[in-house]
């Protein structure tokens, strides 16, 4: 797989600056921070994410960290470019849910270094929380007050939801539950954005992977490739953005590859989805945590996987063996640095979610003012070795990007068949 290399080769002056911002904004970053990288480095950082414009490439994932409204409030005022809010469980109109295994509520979070197989050191996040707790009409009540303070600080504000999933006994999929959670959730996004489409995410759970259900290969591939019409009909008459949030399989690679395959290949009409992301959590089946054993966790080998697989697919496209995935890709996993990131916009990704990185102890960050956001923010645009800033400088410098171009469009740049990036990654393998 073609290199990043260990430094970024940048100009002497561009790494002065970036040396010099690390330091200076230690006491909290620029409020226009986007003008400001705009005006200083001449990088755009606007991307896409669901569909809908962005202001910067990261954002927060789906997690216990995005379930009330002052983590919401804060990562708005700490200049991230989107949040996807905690996953609810979709229910019926009379409040069924057959997902309600999932609705555990959050403990407490532990936060622990992790080795990865090629001896990398990283972080992993411990909980035993799944979805959503409380009551929809919560929910509800906190997506509506999420959309008004995004709307003030243009961030995107996005869903996520557990919808029910056949197992291999059963053959109807509870379609009123697709409806009915749907129907609300556009109900109160159209109070707010009505000139705008929703974007949704289709939460499959990295906890799935570690139940009977995952390893039963016809039955994961029929969820992921009818879903995206169930949702996209119990939306109607509304348009709606649905993005498929792939989790990581038990299985070899050889299946996760195979999972984006059948997206891209088996999906036709309305079944198609708008946007991917990539990839959840790892499964250990004997990795235990508060009385459970069995769970999800992060670090070096997630990104490893995640990144691995997304190459393999992007090497076929290349030789023509497959068809291209023209789909945006939300990247997720292990991103705990702007370094991390390029590597995923390096396989087509456009915006970054991230979760472990701003949970770790305060003393990881330079920044010692202000909520863990910001902080984050911090290392992740300005490192002066593994920033997103120092290695755009670098690709840009590479593979002579025009100065013009965004985020949105290096990530497109990157997804494309036949480009320099991937005469590298063939010589690399060569």
């Amino acid at each position: 797989m073609f290199s990043l290399g260990k430094q970024p080769q940048i100009e002497a002056s561009e790494h002065e600056a970036l040396v010099r911002d690390y330091e200076r904004f230690r006491s909290g970053l620029p409020r226009s921070l986007e003008d400001y990288v705009l005006d200083t480095y001449r990088i755009d950082l606007r991307s896409e994410y669901g569909g809908l414009p962005i202001k910067n490439p990261f954002g927060k994932a789906s997690g216990q960290l995005s379930l009330n409204i002052s983590q919401v409030r804060r990562d708005c005022e700490e200049g991230l470019g989107f949040v996807v809010l905690k996953s609810i469980i979709a229910e019926d109109a009379t409040g069924a849910q057959s997902m309600s295994e999932w609705a555990i509520e959050e403990t407490r979070m532990i936060v622990e270094r992790i080795t990865g197989t090629d001896g990398t050191e990283g972080w992993t996040v411990s909980w035993k929380g799944r979805g959503w707790y409380d009551t929809f009409e919560k929910y509800l009540e906190f997506f509506d007050e999420a959309l008004a303070l995004g709307e003030s600080a243009h961030v995107v504000i996005a869903p996520s939801c557990k919808y029910h999933l056949p197992g291999a006994t059963e053959v109807q999929w509870k379609v009123a539950e697709y409806e009915y959670t749907t129907r609300r959730l556009l109900e109160v996004w159209q109070r707010h954005c009505a000139d705008r489409v929703m974007p949704i995410e289709k939460d499959f759970s990295p906890t799935l992977a570690g139940s009977d259900r995952a390893s039963q290969v016809e039955i994961i591939i029929q969820w992921l490739t009818r879903v995206t019409g169930l949702i996209r009909r119990a939306a109607v008459p509304s348009p709606i953005n649905i993005g498929l949030k792939v989790f990581n399989a038990i299985l070899e690679d050889d299946f996760q590859l195979e999972m984006l395959r059948a997206i891209n290949e088996r999906c036709v009409g309305e079944d198609v989805p708008d946007f991917l992301v990539y990839g959840n959590r790892l499964f250990d089946p004997n990795r235990e945590f508060d009385g459970v054993r069995g769970i999800a966790y992060g670090g070096p080998d997630l990104s490893a996987r995640n990144l691995s697989v997304l190459a393999q697919m992007r090497l076929l496209e290349n030789s023509g063996s497959i068809p291209v995935c023209n789909l945006p890709i939300s990247g997720t996993g292990n991103i705990c640095s702007g370094r991390i990131a390029c590597e995923y916009l390096l396989m087509g990704a456009s915006s970054f979610q991230i979760h472990t990185y701003f949970q770790l102890p305060s003393g990881e960050y330079k920044m010692q003012v202000g909520g863990k956001t910001g902080r984050a923010l911090l290392e992740l645009y300005f490192h002066p070795e593994e920033g997103l800033l120092a290695w755009l400088l670098h690709l840009r410098r590479i593979f002579e990007w025009p100065m013009e171009w965004n985020i949105k469009r290096m990530a497109e740049y990157c997804a494309e068949p036949s480009n320099d990036i991937w005469a590298a990654h063939e010589s690399a393998l060569s």
